[in-house]
């Protein structure tokens, strides 16, 4: 006897007469045993298997859970975390199917092929299937004309040591320089970029490789490849989520949006190809900036990259709030990040002789002689008025309104247009 779909099966017929050296058996065809009290005592049909179900007293996760041991081949009693993807417990697309297959048997409620993609821990496959059990009742769309968009959390790590909003409140206040030298844990080659760019001064975020790559469950291999632009925006949206009074955990499923600004910062380029093959792909892609949140949280709203240069933080918070008024989302992480993980743009602007010598802006000013580079990364969180309320968030703003637009032509691809520029503040106002 072997065991399909924790059923016992009498496979003796089907290879009775046959040449068992000439017999090619799919691998699922022998696994080990299976075990479930009282099942093998009965036929598989879906209304008897889930009528035990019921009658035993155990709720569906702890037949998610279970079910999911035994295809791992685990025993049933094993305590598998139920809040780590089925990816991260070690299934992949076969024992994916077949955990599928076992619980359809166990249950009586048929699911799709991809159930553990779809539903990706036991947790949120338990409650689809109390779902499918039970039809949901569907809920009407907010009305959410006239609310407006409010700030409920923030989070933030800047040049100077800056490390929370507090922090960049007394930089500012305090009215101090938050540029330095270049950094010296990036592998730059500091002699020649002494000789070959304008000035040695920047401002850079401190720590900026530290990351705790097992609080988020990712591997340190997969933590290597991953733009330290996608682990900082990572710890600084859960970072601005606490601020706001909101569990972090509490979100997943949820139509929670993610807006991130972002630019390629050429880490790919740095990094052993060899080594790290099959995570650089995702660890490069502007697109994951905002996705990479997305996921790890268990974020269902919409997830956005924006690369609009200079102003890509503001247009993620004018989508946000676009989101917001429309149903698209009920709560949205909105923000940027930027981390220089070469010193092209220092070579760059040299070679265009727009670079201060000092490494500090100073804007409108008769002094000024050029830009100065720096990093950072921050995330508000955004939320409609009347939510807030209900929620009991405190609210540190209002984002009364918001314009877009381009400057179009003017004199050089990246010389600012003042016609437009007056146009899109009032459009604002």
């Amino acid at each position: 006897h072997l065991w399909a779909n924790g059923v016992a099966v009498d496979w003796a017929p089907v290879f009775e007469g046959l040449d068992a050296q000439r017999v090619k058996l799919p691998t699922y065809a022998f696994q080990r045993q299976r075990y479930w009290p009282g099942v093998e005592r009965v036929s598989p049909t879906p209304k008897l298997a889930r009528r035990l179900q019921v009658e035993s007293g155990r709720s569906l996760r702890d037949v998610v859970r279970e079910s999911a041991a035994v295809v791992l081949g685990h025993h049933p009693d094993t305590a598998l975390d139920t809040h780590r993807t089925f990816r991260e417990l070690g299934f992949d697309s076969l024992t994916g199917v077949e955990l599928r297959n076992l619980l359809q048997s166990r249950t009586g409620i048929e699911l799709a092929g991809s159930a553990v993609f779809d539903y990706p821990t036991v947790t949120r496959l338990a409650e689809h299937l109390a779902g499918r059990a039970e039809p949901a009742t569907p809920q009407a769309a907010a009305d959410v004309t006239g609310d407006p968009i409010v700030l409920v959390g923030m989070a933030c790590r800047f040049p100077g040591g800056v490390s929370d909003p507090d922090g960049l409140w007394r930089l500012v206040a305090e009215e101090a320089d938050a540029t330095g030298p270049f950094p010296t844990d990036r592998g730059w080659d500091l002699d020649r970029l002494q000789e070959v760019s304008a000035t040695s001064r920047g401002g850079f975020i401190a720590d900026v490789d530290g990351f705790d790559a097992a609080f988020f469950r990712i591997s340190p291999r997969e933590a290597l490849a991953t733009d330290p632009q996608q682990r900082l925006l990572l710890e600084v949206s859960w970072e601005a989520l606490e601020q706001a009074g909101i569990d972090p955990g509490t979100l997943a499923g949820t139509p929670t949006g993610v807006f991130a600004g972002a630019y390629g910062s050429g880490y790919g380029d740095l990094v052993s190809r060899e080594q790290l093959q099959g995570h650089l792909l995702t660890g490069g892609a502007g697109s994951v900036i905002s996705g990479r949140v997305a996921y790890a949280l268990g974020l269902e709203g919409p997830a956005v990259s924006v690369d609009t240069a200079c102003s890509s933080s503001l247009v993620a918070m004018h989508l946000a709030a676009q989101a917001l008024r429309t149903g698209e989302c009920n709560l949205a992480l909105a923000g940027g990040v930027t981390v220089m993980a070469t010193p092209e743009m220092f070579l760059e602007f040299t070679a265009q002789n727009g670079l201060a010598e000092d490494g500090r802006c100073r804007s409108f000013a008769d002094s000024a002689d050029g830009t100065g580079w720096s990093e950072g990364v921050g995330v508000v969180v955004l939320e409609r008025l009347s939510d807030a309320r209900r929620n009991g968030h405190e609210v540190l703003a209002v984002m009364r309104s918001s314009a877009v637009n381009q400057d179009g032509a003017s004199n050089g691809l990246t010389a600012p247009n003042g016609p437009s520029q007056q146009r899109v503040i009032r459009q604002a106002l």
